[in-house]
């Protein structure tokens, strides 16, 4: 793709302004994404420890937190 247009005045390609904005967007999620999986995992972490404390406490876990 390139970024001169013939058809415009200031010979700007409104393609490639948008190919840039979407690319620029685009790394922006997958940036997000990545640090939430990232917490996603240690909060799964997290859980397991405290559910296994629960159960060596003898504390039984309810049935709805499974829903």
């Amino acid at each position: 793709m390139d970024n001169y247009c013939a058809f415009s005045k200031n010979h700007k390609c409104m393609k490639w302004t948008d190919y840039e904005l979407t690319r620029h967007e685009l790394e922006e999620a997958d940036t997000l994404c990545h640090g939430n999986w990232i917490e996603i995992q240690h909060l799964r972490r997290k859980i397991e420890i405290l559910e296994t404390l629960l159960k060596n406490a003898g504390i039984d876990i309810p049935v709805e937190f499974y829903n």
